[in-house]
């Protein structure tokens, strides 16, 4: 049914005592939320508990939440736009928890002096028993009043934990056995043991073994049932790393404390991790206003890529999106739509777009140029008269260099509060590839990645949940 565009009201001289209507509402987690922002009420009783932990108790509704549902009825339908309250008493019989539906009703009463107006109000469960019953006192509106229906700014509500498929997900598979290289502070050691926690790894460290132990001191952690080598040199260390993957020992690599150059030389060194491919890096984010995964690429390794590789850093993203069981739809950006000659970028991704169709690019849908809105956006699109499976939908975005595709991700993090992790690609095994500064959390969803993006280069399709028989380990 059509949603009505504009809402009327009744004045006081049209209201007829038995006159009523009524709204239906379902108690949801963000009406908690958004109710104790609003009330300062943060009782615990009634807050959805932190994820990941089974509460004693379902939340109950908060009852003067519930009692406010009566307003939506007044203000909206009856008598509507122009009604202010005088009066509301309400009295409560049953509680409300997330996930009940209600129906929230109002019938006129009484008609006293002009503007008074008595309604009684109601709230039934979705089993038609009683949760609320009261009665409001209102001055009537005394002209009519026709307004459009009133679209609110959208809230974003930041959630505590990010990727939880992704790492539930990755729970399920035997733990893949990672060489982490140079753990020697709190993030890049705490990062790889809530890992083990979880389930997803089984480190080995190597690194100077002072730094790692004052490391696992500060955190408070015991490491002594894991393999620590003793390395102090960090391109040595990282040498070593990829040496223990390339003889099957293990089965990625992780960067630590170290910079990230000590680490890709190892990675493209000729006894390295190379394939016939180039690598890059993706950034995989979970925004609080996108329904699927984005992933940005290239904004870490290929400075001033050029079209072949570009056709790489496509296609490694393309890989990602599909091993975290995506359908990939990719977003070639550029400041503009349009070709243009003077933008080099736009004649890029026009190539990509045209190899994608012929199959040189393979696995997702390609489409370039696009601008950021028009990517992300459909309205965008729909006014720019673009028409593709990419255009308004993308969810993977290819950045025209690393400087604009590092820019755009670090203001999706810290901006828009996205939360980030990332994966390098391209390479014979998973590069977890993290910022220094980055939190433990965004390294854990790394290395959930990683598991991952390792079994669908082992098995070419993405893990759906029945857990193989078979260690990654070697991979």
């Amino acid at each position: 049914m059509k949603k009505p565009t504009t809402i009327t009201n009744k004045t006081w001289a049209q209201l007829r005592v038995g006159d009523s209507a009524s709204i239906e509402r379902v108690c949801a987690d963000r009406d908690l939320f958004l109710f104790a922002h609003v009330s300062g009420n943060t009782n615990p009783l009634m807050l959805p508990g932190v994820e990941g932990e089974k509460p004693a108790e379902a939340p109950i509704a908060p009852s003067m939440w519930v009692g406010s549902l009566v307003s939506a009825v007044l203000g909206n339908i009856l008598p509507g736009p122009g009604t202010l309250y005088l009066e509301q008493n309400l009295q409560f019989f049953k509680r409300v928890h997330v996930g009940d539906r209600l129906k929230v009703s109002v019938t006129c009463k009484e008609k006293r002096d002009e503007p008074v107006v008595v309604f009684d109000t109601s709230i039934v469960n979705g089993g038609g028993e009683p949760v609320c019953q009261g009665l409001a006192i209102v001055n009537a509106p005394t002209r009519n009043i026709e307004t459009p229906v009133r679209e609110l700014p959208a809230l974003i509500m930041e959630e505590k934990e990010q990727f939880p498929h992704l790492i539930a997900l990755a729970a399920q598979l035997p733990r893949l056995k990672t060489v982490v290289v140079c753990p020697e502070d709190h993030n890049s050691l705490g990062g790889p043991l809530l890992a083990y926690d979880k389930g997803l790894i089984e480190p080995i460290f190597i690194g100077d073994l002072e730094r790692i132990s004052a490391a696992a001191h500060a955190l408070d952690a015991d490491i002594s049932a894991f393999r620590v080598i003793d390395e102090k040199n960090h391109r040595a260390a990282a040498g070593r790393a990829v040496a223990m993957v390339r003889a099957g020992e293990a089965g990625a690599v992780m960067k630590g404390d170290l910079h990230s150059d000590d680490l890709l030389a190892a990675v493209v060194a000729k006894d390295g991790l190379r394939t016939g491919r180039r690598i890059s890096h993706v950034f995989v984010l979970d925004t609080l206003t996108l329904d699927d995964l984005l992933l940005v690429s290239d904004a870490a390794i290929n400075i001033a890529p050029d079209l072949l590789t570009k056709v790489d850093i496509v296609q490694n993203a393309i890989d990602l999106a599909l091993a975290c069981g995506m359908e990939p739809k990719v977003g070639v950006l550029s400041a503009v739509e349009v070709i243009n000659p003077a933008i080099a970028s736009t004649l890029d991704a026009a190539i990509l777009s045209k190899m994608a169709e012929r199959g040189q690019i393979r696995g997702g849908a390609v489409d370039g140029p696009l601008a950021m809105d028009n990517a992300i956006d459909m309205d965008a699109a729909r006014t720019k008269g673009i028409v593709s499976l990419v255009a308004g939908h993308a969810n993977v975005l290819i950045a025209p260099n690393l400087e604009s595709g590092n820019l755009l991700a670090k203001e999706l993090t810290f901006v828009s509060h996205a939360e980030a992790a990332g994966l390098v690609v391209g390479a014979s095994a998973p590069v977890i590839l993290t910022s220094r500064a980055d939190n433990e959390n965004a390294r854990l969803v790394s290395c959930a990645l990683a598991q991952l993006y390792a079994y669908w280069r082992k098995n070419g399709r993405p893990f759906t949940g029945a857990a193989p028989a078979k260690n990654l380990a070697a991979e």
